[in-house]
């Protein structure tokens, strides 16, 4: 329950609102096909991995979000997509154009960084860890949302950085800074001068301890792209994902890596997830993964361990605490390896977190290898949905998969039985599997074979690799 005062009448917030609405607003409907479209170009931010997010770059006159824990780099991200942009701009003019209150000018290709948690002093030191020093970057020191209209309207910047909106507040709420009265109503005005000047607006918004951001879903409604910056403070990486996307998809994800001059893109981040990883290890499996268009390599980890005393304990970082219950339920019935009575821990390596059910099969085959004591291949990798009847399902861009993997020096790959008829291996051994009980001889039989650290000495045909599996007993 939010307290507010009485609101004015309708005219009165109307005529409040009058600046920020565009001159040429339309009043009545129109028919879709006599709408022309207007084509504009995007924005680009000069990071590959930010830009992939968004759909190739910023769209004029768009509002973004992004959003994050505090201290994960929301900061650091915003202020390098200002100097980025703002390095290919001209300095700014000593005498500022202005405009009438009613009409912004035309964006003048200026940066503007409004902080409402800093002074410009700070942000100077900030800006002294950047490669490149932005010189042009406009920066203001402002939280009344009236003062950021004045400014805006005065250098018409192309692009302008909030940072963050819980700081503002504008004179037609009475309630303090940061409640939901105030979010949302400065978070409105400023959308609305975005869209009437065809500027682009970055808000940086903070997250709640249950995950959420804060303004409950008032920001998520009013702006057009949502970007959750996500990571572990105690890792370099960094992943930006869209949870909503009006001008691209929101499954694309970019991979940052943080350093002393801010943040860097990944561009190969199998590589990086996978540099640690021992291969002899029991417990371990390399799953494929699609993050958008983009194949990724991630390590699968898992510990099972006797249970002291009283129920099991079932700990999983980076992967659905529920699915992993359901698999170890399936493991245990389907693939008889008795893991019910044990403790399991399950890691995915690099801060990821997984959601796809194509990593099914790599979870039975960490935990059945972690059980057993025996480590797979460690140029073996595994792709599959696992149901509950213990088959194991077919996944999407397969060959996509098996093309990362090959390029990663992986050798083998377990799929589900019927996807690798169209296939083309190129030198990638396929073994097919129908369940999870095939899985789990499969990992007996090359737990046992000799020289399996190498290449087979006599690779088996994908169509009667399963048919050789020993029985298990």
């Amino acid at each position: 329950m939010v307290e507010e005062p009485d609101t004015p009448a309708p005219h009165a917030r109307s005529s409040a609102r009058a600046p920020f609405a565009g001159p040429d607003a339309v009043t009545g409907p129109l028919a879709l096909g006599d709408i022309a479209p207007e084509p504009r170009a995007r924005l680009a931010t000069d990071l590959p991995e930010l830009d992939r997010v968004l759909g190739g770059g910023l769209v004029p006159g768009s509002a973004v979000l992004l959003g994050g824990e505090p201290g994960i780099g929301k900061s650091t991200l915003a202020l390098q997509v200002a100097a980025a942009t703002a390095e290919r701009q001209p300095p700014p003019s000593a005498s500022p154009r202005g405009s009438s209150p009613g009409k912004p000018s035309e964006p003048s290709g200026q940066v503007l960084y409004v902080s409402g948690e800093e002074s410009p002093e700070q942000i100077r030191l900030r800006a002294g860890r950047l490669p490149v020093l932005p010189a042009s970057l406009l920066v203001l020191a402002e939280t009344r949302v009236e003062a950021i209209a004045d400014a805006w309207r005065t250098h018409a910047p192309k692009l302008v950085l909030v940072d963050s909106i819980q700081t503002l507040q504008t004179e037609r709420v009475e309630s303090a800074a940061g409640s939901v009265a105030q979010v949302r109503e400065s978070a409105a005005d400023l959308i609305a001068l975005a869209k009437s000047s065809g500027a682009v607006l970055i808000l940086v918004g903070h997250v709640t301890k249950e995950g959420t951001l804060a303004g409950p879903r008032v920001l998520e409604h009013l702006v057009d792209v949502v970007l959750a910056f996500e990571g572990d403070r105690g890792q370099s990486f960094r992943v930006l994902r869209a949870a909503k996307n009006r001008f691209g998809s929101t499954l694309e994800v970019g991979v940052f890596s943080m350093g002393e001059s801010g943040l860097a893109g990944v561009a190969n981040p199998s590589e990086l997830f996978l540099a640690e990883r021992r291969g002899d290890a029991p417990g371990s499996c390399v799953v494929a993964l699609l993050e958008g268009t983009r194949p990724l390599l991630l390590e699968v980890q898992a510990l099972v361990a006797p249970a002291g005393y009283g129920t099991a304990r079932r700990t999983a970082i980076g992967f659905d605490d529920g699915r992993l219950a359901l698999l170890l339920a399936v493991l245990a019935r389907r693939g008889g390896i008795d893991v019910l009575g044990m403790d399991v821990y399950l890691n995915v390596t690099g801060g990821m977190r997984i959601g796809e059910p194509a990593a099914d099969l790599a979870v039975i085959l960490a935990l059945a290898s972690s059980r057993l004591d025996v480590a797979l291949p460690p140029d073996a990798i595994a792709v599959g949905e696992v149901g509950l009847g213990g088959e194991v399902r077919r996944v999407g861009r397969v060959e996509a998969r098996v093309q990362e993997a090959m390029r990663l020096g992986f050798r083998r790959v377990l799929m589900p039985r019927g996807g690798h008829d169209k296939l083309r291996a190129n030198g990638m051994e396929l073994v097919p599997v129908e369940d999870v009980a095939e899985a789990v001889r499969w990992l007996r039989c090359a737990a046992s074979a000799p020289g399996r650290d190498a290449s087979p000495r006599h690779p088996v045909a994908p169509a009667e690799s399963a048919r050789r599996l020993p029985s298990n007993t």
